[in-house]
């Protein structure tokens, strides 16, 4: 069985409604990005970034998986489908795809301030979270989140899964987030590479990647009746 990676970003999300941040009317736009997303941030007003993500998973509850989640999703019928994703929601696994790598770490989840490996999970029920927040061990918790200055732990994960790719796609992302926007470096020479976005960035050096400027919905419609083969 073939493996698909694909590599998704904020555009595959933008269409369940989900807000972006770098966009025109995006959330760096109502929020300063130092202040809501880094560790600094996060040492300065821990109460000012959990009411940040409070808001996030609000909004995310109310949000559904959409067309592209559900035709990636529905590949693992026909394919080893494995998705690195650069978004902290859930709509991937909401979707029905099984095998989903965070990088930047998951809305839905909370990890200890004293040990970043321990999580608990979050339940629609219980959206919110705070500096008093404690874990089932007692540890003090925060936003299971990647601040900006902090390592991403799964990155080294995410080359190998895309150097293991028979085909590999890239939706929805500007490829200006690194690390995550090395990763078609990381592909074998001679893998078919897709590239789904309305506004593609430049790829200079790799001739081969098959762009399709459409969003993501459209972009997964052509490309799974091309794998296919209808």
């Amino acid at each position: 069985m073939k493996k698909i990676v694909f590599s998704t970003g904020a555009g595959i999300s933008a269409e369940s409604g989900i807000t972006t941040f770098r966009d025109a009317g995006g959330l760096w736009e109502q929020y300063p990005v130092m202040q809501v997303a880094s560790a600094e941030g996060f040492a300065a007003d821990p109460g000012l970034v959990h009411r940040f993500y409070n808001a996030r998973r609000h909004d995310l509850a109310k949000a559904a998986p959409n067309e592209a989640h559900k035709l990636i999703a529905g590949l693992q019928d026909s394919f080893d489908v494995r998705v690195v994703t650069q978004n902290v929601d859930d709509l991937h696994e909401r979707a029905g795809s099984r095998n989903v790598l965070h990088l930047h770490g998951e809305l839905m989840k909370l990890r200890s301030v004293i040990r970043p490996e321990y999580t608990e999970t979050l339940t629609p029920d219980n959206l919110d979270s705070s500096p008093d927040t404690r874990g089932r061990n007692g540890d003090p918790m925060r936003p299971h989140i990647v601040f900006f200055g902090e390592a991403v732990p799964e990155i080294d994960t995410a080359m190998r899964l895309a150097a293991s790719a028979d085909i590999f796609v890239v939706i929805g992302t500007s490829l200006n987030v690194y690390p995550a926007a090395g990763l078609m470096r990381c592909v074998r020479p001679g893998t078919p590479v897709y590239y789904i976005d309305p506004d593609p960035a430049p790829t200079p050096g790799m001739p081969d990647i098959r762009v399709m400027a459409v969003k993501a919905t459209e972009g997964m419609r052509m490309l799974d009746r091309e794998l296919r083969g209808i």
